[in-house]
């Protein structure tokens, strides 16, 4: 009866501070997660990972039990073809690192997915991310890994991400280790200031996609002024 008291206490504190955020959100919020610290990420993939998951959206958006987003009126963009941006010549052997086997993974984008749908204030990530299980594990085995599920150990990262026009064919997939140095968690840093990069002028969705594609720690360097550590 003590547990499910303190548990109810908890909840109760956790309720009414999230009440309280978002009440007067500081300018630029767009998410409150379930630690009741602020987000400002402009799109909703990723949001919150390491701060227990989005408890509330800021902009009309719901979120399920299962943690899944409802946005209040969102359409699922037309992708068009995918485009490699580079030739594909190899599907086997692939050499695991920080940065994917150019040979294997060259990185894809979408056609239609140009800077005004993926800027515009109703595009979601999740109305286009489409990686079943099935072709995650055939990524896996191209770099000869056993295909199976690595937890937080190893992320099926988008080359090119979705927020950055990419596709989710096999070419622009490869696995991405969280300990590799930089690993997936720094990549995911760039992602986001490239998109905001893309839709404020300062950078080309072409240039973007090219650069996080061929080289994404170089890329790094040049958006950051040092090196991706981490």
């Amino acid at each position: 009866m003590r547990l499910i008291a303190g548990v109810a206490a908890l909840s109760a504190v956790l309720t009414a501070a999230l009440s309280a955020a978002a009440a007067s959100p500081p300018s630029g919020a767009t998410a409150i997660c379930r630690d009741a610290t602020y987000s400002y990420s402009q799109h909703h993939s990723g949001t919150c990972s390491h701060h227990g998951g989005v408890a509330k959206w800021l902009d009309g958006s719901t979120v399920t039990a299962s943690g899944s987003t409802h946005a209040a009126s969102t359409s699922t963009p037309l992708t068009g073809a995918t485009v490699l941006i580079a030739p594909r010549t190899k599907s086997t052997g692939c050499h695991l690192g920080a940065l994917p086997d150019p040979a294997c993974s060259p990185g894809a984008t979408y056609a239609a997915l140009t800077k005004g749908v993926i800027c515009s204030s109703t595009f979601r990530t999740s109305t286009i991310r489409n990686v079943p299980t099935s072709e995650k594990h055939a990524v896996e085995a191209e770099y000869g890994l056993t295909p199976k599920s690595y937890g937080y150990m190893l992320e099926i990262d988008h080359i090119v991400s979705l927020e950055l026009g990419g596709s989710n064919d096999i070419a622009n997939l490869y696995p991405e280790l969280a300990n590799a140095n930089p690993g997936y968690r720094v990549k995911d840093k760039l992602e986001n200031r490239l998109h905001d990069m893309v839709c404020a002028g300062s950078i080309t969705l072409r240039d973007a996609q090219v650069g996080i594609a061929t080289d994404w720690e170089a890329l790094y360097k040049r958006v950051y002024g040092v090196a991706p550590v981490g």
